[in-house]
C-alpha cells in the first residue's frame, strides 16, 4: 500500500512538472485570440464593412418589380368601355421599374469616403483593442511573478526560521539561550508561516486576475514562466510618440470621416437628377363570362414602356439642410480637437514611460547594492546570534530588511521590464507579435 501512494504521489508530482509553462508572449497572444472586447471589437469591424458594402451598391440602380391582383364586385370602371358597370370583376397587374441617380450634389462619393475611412478607423480600434489587452495581461503576468518571487522568498523565510529555531532550542539546552528567547524565534517562525499563507492567497488572486485578463477558463490551471533574470538594460532609445499608433491613426481617420460627412451634408444644397425606366402591363376578365381574351394575349397587348428624367431643386426645407450643414461642421472641428489632444495625451504618456523606465533601471541597480549590503549584514547578524553577541530581535530586524530589500529588487526589475515593452510600444512596436 506504501509502495502504491508513493506511485501515485510521484506521477501527480511529475504531471505538474510536466505541465507547460506559459511566456509573457504567449498570454498576449491567447488573450488577443480569446478576449471578449477584442471580439467585440472585431464585431464593430464587420459592421463598417457592412456599411461600405451599402454606401458602394447606392452606386447601383434601385430595381423593383411588383405584381397585383384586384377583385371587384358591385360597381367598378370597366376598363374596356371607361364606363360604370356592375358586375364583378377579375383585374392582374405586372409592373418592373428601375432608377438611377445620375448626380446627387456628389453625396454618394462623400459617404463611400466617409464609410472607407471608418472601416479604417475600425482597423485602428481593433490593433488598440489587442494592444490594451496585451498590456493588461502583461501587467496581470508581472504580478504573478511577482507573487511566485514573494512566495519563494516567504517560503526560505520560513526554512531559515525552522532552522533558526531549532539551533535556539538547543542553545536553550545547553544554557546559552534563554526561554524568552526561544519563545520570541518562536514568533518569528509563526509569522513566517502566516506570511507564506498571505502570499500564497495573493499569488491565487493574482492567477484569476490573469485568467480573467486572458479569457482562460477559470477552472483550469496554468503556470507561468519564472525569468531566471528580469534585468533589462537600457538600449539608448529616445522619448517619442510613434505616429503610427492605433489610437492616434484611430483620431486621424475620425477626422477624415468627419470632414466627408460635412461635404455630403453641404451636398443637400445642390439639385439632384436622376433617370427612370421600367414596363407594365395588365389582365383583365369579367367574371362569368365566355368573351374575355386569353392571359398571353392581354398581357401582350397591353404591354408598355416609359423613360422618365427627374430633376429635383431644393429650395426650402425649414432649415434642415443648413442645420445638418452646421452639426457636421461642428463634429469635424472637433474631431480635429480629438486629434490633437490625442496626440499630445500620447506624447506625454510615452515620455512618462521613459522616465519612469529610466528611473527603474536606476533603482535596480541601486537596490542590486543595497541587498548585497543588507545579505551581509544578516550574515553577521546570524553568526553573532549564534555566538550570542545579538539578540533574535536583531537577527529578526536584519532579515526583515534583506527580505524587504529583495521584494523592492523584485519588484524594480519588473517594473523596468514592463515600462521597457510600454516605451516600445509607444515607438509602434508591436509588442505581442515577437
Amino acid at each position: 500500500m506504501r509502495k502504491f501512494i508513493f506511485v501515485i504521489l510521484a506521477s501527480c508530482a511529475a504531471h505538474a512538472e510536466a505541465q507547460p509553462r506559459w511566456t509573457a508572449i504567449q498570454c498576449m497572444q491567447y488573450a488577443v485570440e480569446h478576449n471578449h472586447e477584442v471580439r467585440r471589437t472585431e464585431l464593430e469591424l464587420d459592421n463598417y464593412k457592412v456599411a461600405k458594402t451599402s454606401a458602394a451598391g447606392r452606386f447601383l440602380p434601385a430595381v423593383d418589380a411588383n405584381i397585383g391582383a384586384q377583385y371587384n364586385f358591385g360597381r367598378a370602371i370597366d376598363p374596356e368601355t371607361n364606363g360604370y358597370t356592375n358586375v364583378s370583376t377579375f383585374y392582374n397587374g405586372y409592373s418592373i421599374q428601375a432608377s438611377l441617380p445620375v448626380f446627387d450634389g456628389f453625396n454618394r462619393l462623400h459617404a463611400l469616403k466617409a464609410a472607407k475611412a471608418s472601416v479604417m478607423m475600425g482597423h485602428q480600434a481593433l490593433r488598440q483593442q489587442q494592444d490594451k489587452t496585451a498590456l493588461n495581461v502583461l501587467q496581470a503576468y508581472v504580478n504573478v511573478v511577482y507573487d511566485e518571487g514573494m512566495v519563494s522568498m516567504a517560503k526560505e523565510k520560513l526554512q531559515e526560521t525552522e532552522l533558526l529555531l531549532r539551533q535556539t532550542r538547543l542553545l536553550e539546552e545547553v544554557g546559552r539561550k534563554s526561554a524568552a528567547d526561544v519563545a520570541l524565534v518562536e514568533s518569528q517562525h509563526a509569522e513566517a508561516d502566516y506570511e507564506l499563507t498571505h502570499q500564497q492567497n495573493l499569488l491565487a488572486a493574482a492567477l484569476l486576475e490573469l485568467k480573467k485578463e486572458m479569457a482562460y477558463p477559470l477552472t483550469d490551471s496554468i503556470a507561468v514562466v519564472l525569468p531566471k533574470d528580469t534585468k533589462c538594460s537600457d538600449t539608448g532609445a529616445q522619448p517619442f510618440c510613434s505616429p503610427l499608433l492605433p489610437a492616434l491613426q484611430q483620431a486621424q481617420y475620425q477626422v477624415e470621416t468627419s470632414k466627408h460627412e460635412w461635404n455630403q451634408a453641404r451636398a443637400a444644397l445642390y439639385p439632384t437628377l436622376s433617370l427612370s425606366a421600367g414596363l407594365s402591363t395588365t389582365y383583365y376578365k369579367t367574371l362569368h363570362t365566355e368573351n374575355a381574351q386569353s392571359f398571353a394575349k392581354q398581357f401582350s397587348n397591353n404591354m408598355g414602356e416609359y423613360v422618365g428624367v427627374t430633376l429635383s431643386i431644393p429650395i426650402f426645407n425649414r432649415m434642415q439642410t443648413v442645420s445638418n450643414i452646421r452639426k457636421a461642421k461642428n463634429n469635424y472641428q472637433m474631431a480635429c480637437e480629438a486629434y490633437e489632444q490625442k496626440h499630445a495625451e500620447l506624447e506625454k504618456l510615452s515620455r512618462e514611460a521613459w522616465l519612469d523606465w529610466q528611473g527603474y533601471l536606476k533603482q535596480t541597480a541601486q537596490m542590486e547594492k543595497k541587498v548585497e549590503a543588507d545579505s551581509l549584514a544578516y550574515q553577521l547578524t546570524y553568526h553573532q546570534y549564534e555566538e550570542g553577541l545579538s539578540t533574535a530581535i536583531d537577527l529578526q530586524t536584519t532579515s526583515a530588511q534583506l527580505l524587504h530589500s529583495k521584494a523592492t529588487l523584485l519588484q524594480c526589475r519588473l517594473m523596468a521590464m514592463v515600462k521597457q515593452q510600454l516605451v516600445r510600444y509607444y515607438q509602434g512596436i508591436t509588442i505581442w507579435t515577437e
